[in-house]
């Protein structure tokens, strides 16, 4: 069934409430297409992606590389994809990536350590920035063994941290740092929107410090599928011959593009009512549950701590999944919900009255 641009439904069922479906709040990545990117990716322009090129491929990817400044942008099935790309491009075997110690990449996406021979370093940091006096040691300690950082890289929002947002003057102190030992800079900006519509800038002007960038489009911006990595020239021409290396090229992909385009399009605009709900979440909890130790969302996801209640995270999920919401156990203890357009003032407030019966 096509998805009309409202309601809270993702996963039918049964809950508590008397509803017929779930209030899913597991992650962003549940959001379906609207209604005007299923037309678009009916007409669609087609070509072979891996020949002479998908034109609507190639539309998305100048139009996102403008966005973010920068010469060239790459689609891709993933943002994993886009990232491990970015650090197979910037560096060679026995070459040192220093990250923040709770990034995605460190965390989750290690393959490219795998496949390219670049070591991950992990930088001890708080809310994703990085403790700048670790980055130096730890920089210092790989030159001592001959062992010289090539690239840095950073992430906005931070997902392991609860969806923070890095400020301007954190990247800037960072790449200054990496100009001053030759490294170059990347950024997982999977969430980068997210970012943007936090600090109220253009993509360009948090991109502009990194050589290379990521995006994500199936988030918050509800497209099926995709992501992108824009970079120089240079850096988009070796990165699309190793996208064919990794398999990633794709035929006629502009299906997915044509939403993309969407995305990019019309949907950033409306991030800020994630945000908004997000925060009211956070607020109906913390006075509804005084055991529960709730985050401060900057955008839009919240982090809950049940420690102080004497049962588990997966008692909770399992919990709150019988009254018809839906959440993700991240660690023994803790709680992520993250909210998206699916999710209306409404469901944030069934939500909480759910975590209030349950607590």
């Amino acid at each position: 069934m096509i998805d009309t641009d409202s309601g809270s439904s993702l996963i039918t069922g049964k809950s508590m409430f008397g509803r017929s479906d779930f209030i899913d709040l597991r992650s962003d990545t549940v959001t379906r297409p609207t209604a005007r990117m299923y037309e678009r990716m009916q007409d669609a322009p087609l070509g072979d992606d891996g020949l002479e090129g998908d034109p609507s491929a190639v539309r998305l990817e100048a139009a996102v590389a403008d966005l973010l400044g920068k010469e060239a942008g790459l689609f891709v099935p993933s943002c994993t994809m886009a990232n491990m790309l970015a650090i197979l491009t910037l560096t060679q075997r026995f070459e040192q990536v220093a990250l923040e110690q709770d990034s995605h990449i460190y965390t989750m996406e290690c393959g490219a350590t795998f496949l390219g021979g670049a070591l991950f370093r992990p930088v001890s940091g708080s809310r994703g920035q990085m403790d700048l006096d670790h980055l130096a040691d730890t920089v210092a300690y790989g030159k001592r063994r001959h062992i010289p950082t090539r690239l840095i890289c950073l992430e906005t929002s931070h997902n392991n941290s609860g969806g923070t947002v890095l400020p301007l003057e954190h990247i800037d102190q960072v790449a200054t740092f990496a100009r001053r030992v030759g490294a170059s800079m990347h950024l997982d900006g999977a969430r980068i929107f997210n970012a943007c519509a936090f600090l109220n800038v253009a993509p360009s002007t948090i991109a502009a410090p990194f050589d290379t960038a990521s995006i994500c489009l199936s988030k918050g911006l509800s497209a099926p599928a995709g992501a992108l990595l824009v970079g120089t020239t240079k850096t988009i021409h070796k990165a699309r011959q190793l996208r064919k290396f990794l398999g990633g090229t794709q035929r006629q992909i502009g299906i997915l593009a044509a939403a993309g385009l969407e995305a990019i399009t019309t949907m950033r605009g409306r991030l800020h009512e994630d945000h908004q709900h997000a925060k009211l979440l956070s607020q109906l909890i913390k006075a509804s549950c005084p055991n529960l130790q709730v985050s401060d969302p900057e955008t839009n996801i919240v982090q809950l701590d049940c420690s102080a209640t004497g049962k588990s995270s997966d008692h909770w999920v399992d919990a709150l999944d019988r009254a018809g919401v839906k959440v993700r156990a991240i660690g023994s203890h803790r709680i992520r919900c993250v909210t998206h357009r699916h999710i209306d003032a409404h469901a944030i407030r069934q939500a909480a009255e759910a975590f209030r019966m349950i607590g």
